[in-house]
């Protein structure tokens, strides 16, 4: 795991990238975050303190009140069969609240961990006028039509007019939409198309995706490569392509202890290089000799 965090930060292939994700003002990408939180469990409270924070509006949905996240209490139940349904009404609750404060805005799970500054870098030169829709792409099958989907896990982003599209013009209409669906993910792709909302291309110049379904200690597995995502990812992979891009956006299936290892390699482990200047001593181990 060590080795893809060097990579991430300090690629010596491509020590332009840093700079360039840095120079991205945050006011000229404008994130707003939900993350789908859940009553039993705590994984929402690591969010916040970690990647979370990054974003310029942080919002979680749930189905119970929380006064120290907080949380949106939304019309929903529990439970995995309500999930896309907690989705629809997570989108409705930011279309009304805040379709405005925001040019770009995500969808995540409680155990999906993302580099904030990656996805504002890759979204930069994009306009959040135009209907688009990044993440790991999926195939999917429905009924004799072909769909793509973005992995819910690996989380995904909406311009402003994809939501306003998916809002207003997909949820009205169960052609378009359903009201109910068990997979969310699958669901919500099948909606964004019928409404012409465009699915982007959010793989690196190399080809690597950005945005990844699994925990990186799992994408560097041999079994990853028969599991059934590599059958239906949307652009194929070769094994030596499992992973992982140096601009990585997002993994999932990570825990609340693997979140905070993340912040640290991310945002304050250096990786030491050679200079012809001299390392300045806070104290005189001359004086401890």
């Amino acid at each position: 795991m060590s080795h893809l965090f060097v990579r991430l930060l300090k690629d010596e292939q491509e020590p332009q990238n840093t700079t360039k994700i840095a120079a991205v003002p945050k006011k000229d990408v404008r994130i707003l975050c939900f993350v789908l939180a859940y009553s039993r469990s705590n994984m929402a409270t690591h969010v916040k303190r970690t990647w979370g924070k990054r974003c310029d509006i942080l919002l979680f949905m749930s189905s119970v009140s929380n006064k120290e996240l907080p949380t949106v209490k939304l019309p929903v139940g529990e439970g995995r069969h309500n999930l896309f349904k907690k989705v629809r009404e997570s989108f409705k609750y930011v279309y009304e609240h805040h379709i405005n404060d925001a040019d770009w805005f995500v969808k995540a799970d409680d155990d999906t961990y993302m580099i904030v500054e990656n996805l504002r870098y890759l979204l930069h030169p994009y306009s959040p006028e135009k209907p688009l829709y990044f993440g790991m792409r999926i195939r999917s099958m429905h009924g004799s039509k072909n769909y793509t989907y973005m992995s819910g896990g690996a989380g995904y982003v909406l311009s402003r007019e994809a939501v306003r599209r998916l809002v207003k013009k997909a949820f009205p209409y169960p052609s378009k939409c359903k009201k109910q669906a068990y997979d969310e993910d699958v669901e919500m792709g099948i909606c964004l198309q019928n409404v012409n909302v465009v699915s982007g291309d959010s793989r690196d110049e190399k080809g690597l995706e950005r945005f990844n379904g699994h925990n990186p200690r799992g994408l560097h597995s041999d079994k990853m490569f028969s599991h059934w995502i590599m059958y239906r990812i949307y652009y194929k992979k070769k094994k030596s392509d499992l992973c992982c891009s140096s601009n990585a956006i997002s993994f999932h299936y990570i825990t609340s202890g693997q979140m905070y290892l993340f912040d640290y390699l991310i945002y304050r482990f250096q990786l030491y290089r050679d200079t012809n200047s001299p390392i300045k001593l806070q104290i005189n181990l001359y004086h401890h000799l």
